[in-house]
């Protein structure tokens, strides 16, 4: 039988997280309700529904231990805990942090792009703001799209779950309107998350928006004491690094980046135009402009 264990840490010492964090969810986390959770859930055969053989693993995601649990996403564990977790780790609410991305995007999309959507969080919540959008998560694991989709049909709500790598995609060119990423760059090295943001670009409609809710870089390198409690292996590479510069680099414009509380932050970006439109815009409507970054609320 599969063990429910809170984000369980290697034997050798007792860190921050597991001498004070992991005490403390423990008394949180309902875990007679995980265990009912996850055996009501056929694990086998929905890992088998949506694993992608031709999907090869990156090495930093094959040997990190995300939060501490070991094999990463690529463990049942990893998607029963995540949410019951995550809605203590991001202050003031974790409603309230994900709407500040969905309330940023401009105009009504046709179709949405969800990287590394995990557990479907953020996904659900783009296809109830943008009903008439086709709205497709991504994932590296097929535990986490599991759980994703469980939730999704539970909620009635009409998305797709795919298994993939967000560096690449093998989706088609210019196909989204918007792109976006929630709670991942954090989670992978640097390069990693420059390859995902040419992918993006890539996926994107000329005008499409790009749009990166994570930590807030900014405070992590204020409060480094924050990268040791939470453990995770790239955290302290993704504070010192700049996402605004990441999404230049990327090709992206309009580029801004806002906080959103304290602990995380909002990043934006739009594909350029073609040449030609960008001058009958010019002409006819007067100069481009962004939208602002709407926070919740």
């Amino acid at each position: 039988m599969l063990s429910i264990g809170i984000y369980p840490m290697a034997p050798q010492s007792k860190t921050l997280f597991e001498q004070f964090l992991a005490p403390v969810f423990s008394h949180l986390v309902d875990r007679n309700a995980l265990v009912q959770l996850r055996d009501s859930i056929d694990w086998e055969a929905g890992v088998a529904q949506f694993t992608n053989p031709q999907v090869v693993y990156p090495n930093y995601y094959k040997t990190s231990n995300f939060h501490g649990i070991k094999n990463g996403y690529l463990n049942v564990d990893a998607a029963l805990t995540y949410d019951p977790i995550t809605q203590y780790v991001l202050p003031p609410g974790e409603t309230w942090v994900r709407e500040s991305l969905i309330k940023a995007i401009g105009g009504e999309p046709r179709r949405i792009l969800d990287l590394g959507c995990g557990t479907g969080t953020t996904t659900l919540m783009l296809k109830r703001r943008f009903p008439n959008a086709e709205v497709i998560g991504l994932d590296l694991s097929p535990q986490m799209l599991v759980m994703a989709d469980y939730k999704a049909q539970a909620a009635a709500v009409d998305v797709t779950f795919r298994h993939g790598n967000a560096m690449a995609t093998a989706l088609p060119a210019a196909a989204f309107d918007v792109v976006c990423a929630t709670l991942l760059f954090h989670e992978t090295p640097p390069a990693v998350a420059k390859t995902i943001l040419s992918e993006a670009f890539r996926l994107l409609t000329p005008g499409g928006q790009m749009l990166v809710l994570d930590g807030n870089q900014r405070t992590l390198r204020a409060s480094d004491w924050l990268s040791t409690i939470f453990e995770e292996p790239f955290i302290r590479d993704y504070g010192q690094g700049n996402v605004d510069a990441w999404l230049g680099y990327a090709g992206f414009e309009q580029v801004r980046t806002e906080d959103v509380f304290w602990l995380n932050q909002l990043s934006y970006g739009r594909k350029p135009l073609p040449v030609a439109e960008r001058v009958v815009k010019s002409e006819g409507e007067g100069a481009e402009s962004g939208l602002p970054l709407a926070q919740p609320a």
